[in-house]
């Protein structure tokens, strides 16, 4: 059901510096944990991106806490406290480029689009299967999509926000019109398995969602950030050189996480750059119908929402089932709400994702 066209705005309640405040940092630390240069407000050209589809794919095999407690010293307790993370789900024989095109294929038929629609593909991932060809690649291949222009980025747990951004500048400059942009991971190949601090925290999945050009509903405005001196408190080594010149440990690397400096990030950064994109769209936080958050902690999930002094159940979940999925956890989460109904044209949609870089991205659209 189409809503009413929005009442007048006041002032929010709860100001970009009382967040910072109470996040404890200082005005330079803030201004730099949520854009510079401000939030972009869209749309001005008659414009906007709109999702006009979604779909997932999760690997078949799910993996509980109470599984993982007979192979590492373990619980379900001692997880599920801690993160809100009950099971997750684990390849088999599926890949990251496997699962991107199921659900490329899922939000394509969503969407009521062909293959010979979709203009650009923009994948977000950390773990795809090849150096190159792309995954991206991979998946146009696989769908038929001939006329599209396809490539990877890697903005790790923002990379699905990072893509809507460059997706939707494509479609304002008018470039491209349709855009079929995914967030996958197979992260249980780049997770140590006998660090327990970590590896139970991740998932493989994949997430879609097909956009394109919309004179009524769509993206309303954005933020996004990157923070590179502090990448190294969730990093994951690459292959090293063994050149003619140089011997090197070729041992494989695996994600090494601070979780303490990664939780302090994200509960500062995170709502403010959230509150700045909220006012940037005209609006406040309580006129938002949902926040769909990358889900990495429930903690997070919580501070946020008291942060921004919104209830909880404004912020859906899937972590409990699907752990975290980096760059899939934004897209994946959507679908789910789409599929489940909860989702109607003209609600107010905030979305978030952050993680590795250090890297943000925070969106405001109508559904």
């Amino acid at each position: 059901m189409h809503r009413a066209k929005a009442r007048e705005r006041g002032k929010p309640k709860v100001s970009g510096a009382a967040l910072r405040d109470e996040g404890k940092q200082t005005e330079e630390q803030a201004e730099r944990h949520c854009g510079i240069k401000g939030s972009i407000n869209y749309g001005r050209n008659g414009v906007k991106t709109r999702i006009i589809g979604t779909g997932s794919c999760l690997p078949g095999t799910v993996v509980t806490n109470d599984d993982l407690s007979k192979v590492m010293d373990t619980s379900d307790e001692w997880i599920s406290s801690r993160t809100g993370i009950r099971e997750r789900h684990l390849v088999k024989e599926e890949t990251t480029a496997s699962m991107s095109v199921e659900a490329a294929k899922r939000a394509m038929k969503d969407a009521g689009v062909t293959a010979e629609e979709i203009d650009l593909i923009i994948l977000g991932t950390v773990s795809a299967d090849f150096v190159t060809p792309a995954c991206a690649c991979e998946v146009q291949a696989a769908i038929g999509a001939t006329n599209a222009v396809a490539f990877d980025i890697n903005a790790a747990c923002a990379g699905f926000m990072f893509a809507l951004n460059i997706a939707n500048a494509y479609i304002q400059a008018g470039i491209y019109r349709t855009a079929l942009i995914l967030g996958a991971e197979t992260l249980s190949k780049i997770v140590d398995w006998e660090d327990r601090s970590t590896c139970v925290l991740f998932g493989d999945g994949a997430g879609a969602a097909v956009v394109r050009g919309d004179e009524q509903y769509g993206l309303l405005a954005f933020d996004q950030g990157s923070d590179g001196t502090k990448g190294d408190v969730l990093a994951c080594p690459g292959r090293t050189n063994n050149n003619p010149l140089i011997q090197t440990d070729q041992r494989l690397g695996f994600v090494h996480m601070d979780g303490q400096e990664v939780y302090k990030f994200a509960v500062t950064t995170v709502p403010a750059s959230l509150q700045k994109t909220i006012e940037t769209a005209g609006l406040m936080p309580k006129d938002i119908d949902y926040f769909a958050l990358h889900q990495a902690n429930i903690r997070i999930l919580q501070s946020v929402s008291k942060r921004l002094h919104i209830g909880e159940d404004k912020f859906p979940i899937s972590l409990d089932h699907c752990g975290n999925i980096s760059a899939a956890s934004v897209p994946i989460l959507l679908d789910e709400m789409n599929r489940k109904g909860l989702l109607k044209p003209g609600m107010k949609v905030a979305l978030s994702g952050f993680g590795g870089g250090l890297t943000w991205a925070s969106a405001v659209l109508e559904w």
